[in-house]
């Protein structure tokens, strides 16, 4: 039995549905925003100098510069509570670099909403069947996406501090660090990490699709190693060439798993 023909719209539908789906992203950001920025938060446990009840930034800040800390600590043989690495020469520094972090906080916080929202867009584009891999895609690119997230922030970010900070211990250097450079590692490292993790369920939804094969990802692994230096050396932050080679890395092991991926989930017919 022929399956019905996905649902054809005009440009200007498109752009509709496009505006509607958009205007829903931001709304959830911006209510997200709203408790990641100024939710009341006890901070006894985590921030001396701030008593009782606190917005949710300060703990987030907290939460951010800890893996930096101990990457320090560790290298340089001090306790985390004496260092004091954090200068700024602007005073609306501080203001915006936290309002910034809540920002990325309740964009990753809306994830699932917002892979529901992309899929919402080119749903009335699909066949049926594959309209009902909503629940499949929107959960599984989620939980990759956290995943990434979580293995940043446990596992990138103590790699790249202990190689940054081996350099700074040698060269006798001490550290007097601007919050807002860095948010941008920080943040940048989350996202790119992240994003890298979706790279097996993309694989999966297009060889479900039958747009790429196993065999033909074999065969253009040298291309696709060329390309991913050359998009990790154009996404990372600054210029420190350790974490070009460190997502690289990433990327080029999440690319053979996808090859994994791709001949499992091939289509038997």
């Amino acid at each position: 039995m022929a399956l019905p023909p996905p649902n054809q719209m005009t440009f200007w539908e498109h752009l509709q549905e496009l505006r509607v789906r958009l205007i829903r992203c931001l709304v959830i950001v911006v209510v997200a925003f709203a408790i990641t920025y100024s939710f009341p938060f006890g901070l006894q446990d985590h921030v001396p100098f701030l008593k009782g009840i606190a917005p949710l930034r300060f703990t987030l800040w907290h939460w951010v510069q800890l893996p930096f800390l101990e990457a320090m600590a560790r290298q340089t043989g001090q306790s985390i509570t004496s260092i004091q690495p954090w200068a700024f020469t602007d005073l609306s520094e501080p203001f915006f670099s936290l309002m910034r972090l809540s920002l990325w906080a309740a964009a990753f916080l809306s994830a699932p909403f917002l892979f529901y929202q992309f899929w919402a867009f080119i749903r009335p584009g699909l066949f049926e069947r594959e309209r009902r891999m909503v629940i499949p895609f929107v959960g599984i690119t989620s939980l990759m996406f956290m995943l990434g997230v979580l293995f940043a922030y446990f596992q990138a970010f103590k790699f790249l501090g202990d190689i940054l900070f081996q350099e700074t211990r040698a060269a006798g250097l001490r550290a007097n660090i601007h919050i807002d450079s860095y948010l941008d590692l920080f943040l940048y490292t989350l996202l790119l990490t992240g994003v890298s993790f979706e790279l097996p369920v993309l694989v999966y939804f297009l060889t479900r699709f039958r747009l790429v094969t196993a065999r033909w990802m074999l065969k253009f692994w040298r291309h696709a190693t060329l390309l991913i230096v050359f998009v990790s050396a154009f996404m990372t932050p600054g210029d420190v060439v350790v974490t070009t080679i460190f997502f690289s890395v990433i990327l080029l092991g999440l690319y053979f798993i996808s090859v994994l991926v791709a001949w499992l989930a091939a289509p038997k017919t």
